[in-house]
């Protein structure tokens, strides 16, 4: 079995602003001396592990990522829900056994700290309104970094919210054996997670993705903007003026998936590990992140995908761009061939060759992708 799984694609998004830096303009980076647009690998790894795409094809295998499971369970115990129930609607309420406030705070801040470090407990003032005050107290719930629960793990928590329920009281030391080394989440199993309070529980991620660029020159430009009042009849004015920013351009994306430390930390489950790895191809190529959706309506499938495997050290191929495309050659055909020409290089100078599959403006398709990189 191939160790590596590679991934190059090439998408085109139009008029944009998928990834925001701080000012709210669309994230960029200088290659070649030339500034290209950029969308983070935090963004398209969020986009791909909350996708459809993940939820029907791994379904019960994906984890959450929170720092609320503490307020969450104390929900679940004041309102008399399961923590399921309560995941679904915070503020559900059902038929089982309510507990004390006081009680369900001191097991919510228990079963939290399990995860990560408890924020401090808050007060609330005299003169705080009884919003602000609960805002509070849902506040000393939160752990102060996020954590990333698998299934197992989550059914761990919602025994424990049970047993607890029953007794009312805090749980014991040996009742908080809640974190699982072994895992079968595939978000977790693919991106990794970091528990700095129990880092014996850290999982090394089998994928690397880096961050989008598009292989040409691109700016970002203003899009200022107008609304108008329904029920204004006496000025002609705008009711709001504004001012948003956007890009637009064709990217490259590379990712790369370690299979072997998948199946690793799929506790050795070959079927899902392949399933895993089919279903984050189908996602790179078919979902795009959510910033400026409703603005914008970018959502995009790649145009261009070409899939390697082997077990030679991986290697990105956004040196086929370093130089910008530009005029005759800015399309997708010519960035294919871009692409491919520097594959061929890399083979030629170093005297290696590489599997690989493709779809594109040439042929091919996603199914034979899918398929290369699943056997």
């Amino acid at each position: 079995m191939s160790r590596f799984i590679q991934l190059h694609i090439l998408t085109s998004y139009p008029a944009s602003n998928l990834n925001r830096d701080d000012l709210g303009r669309p994230k960029t980076v200088i290659m070649g001396n030339a500034q290209r647009l950029r969308i983070s690998s935090q963004s398209l790894k969020r986009a791909w592990r909350t996708s459809d795409c993940f939820a029907e094809n791994l379904g019960s295998k994906l984890g959450i990522r929170t720092k609320e499971i503490g307020k969450y369970a104390y929900r679940a115990l004041v309102n008399g829900v399961s923590l399921e129930e309560a995941i679904k609607n915070f503020d559900a309420s059902g038929s089982h056994k309510k507990i004390k406030d006081k009680s369900a705070m001191e097991i919510g801040r228990a079963i939290g700290g399990v995860f990560a470090k408890i924020k401090k407990e808050g007060k609330a003032g005299k003169d705080d309104s009884e919003e602000k005050a609960f805002r509070i107290k849902m506040e000393s719930l939160e752990t102060e970094q996020m954590a990333h629960l698998s299934p197992e793990e989550l059914k761990k928590v919602s025994a424990l919210v049970e047993e607890c329920r029953k007794s009312e009281k805090k749980p014991e030391k040996d009742s908080l054996d809640l974190l699982n080394k072994e895992c079968s989440a595939v978000d977790v199993a693919l991106f990794g997670r970091m528990l700095a309070s129990s880092n014996r529980f850290n999982i090394e991620a089998s994928t690397q993705v880096a961050h989008a660029m598009t292989v040409h020159k691109a700016a970002v430009e203003d899009d200022f903007f107008t609304a108008v009042d329904d029920l204004n009849k006496d000025d002609s004015g705008a009711g709001h003026m504004g001012v948003t920013e956007f890009g637009a351009g064709l990217f490259y994306l590379y990712l790369c998936v370690d299979r072997e430390l998948l199946r690793e930390n799929l506790g050795g489950d070959d079927d899902l590990a392949d399933n895993a790895v089919q279903a984050l191809a189908k996602a790179a190529c078919t979902v795009s992140p959510t910033g400026k959706q409703n603005s914008f309506g970018s959502r995009v499938w790649a145009s261009y995908c070409l899939a390697e495997k082997g077990d030679l050290q991986p290697r990105n191929l956004s040196v086929a761009y370093f130089k910008p495309l530009a005029g005759i050659n800015l399309s997708v055909e010519k960035a294919a061939e871009k692409l491919e020409t520097q594959r061929d290089e890399f083979n030629r100078m170093y005297g290696e060759e590489i599997e690989s599959a493709s779809f594109g403006p040439s042929g091919g398709s996603l199914d034979e992708v899918l398929q290369f990189i699943g056997g």
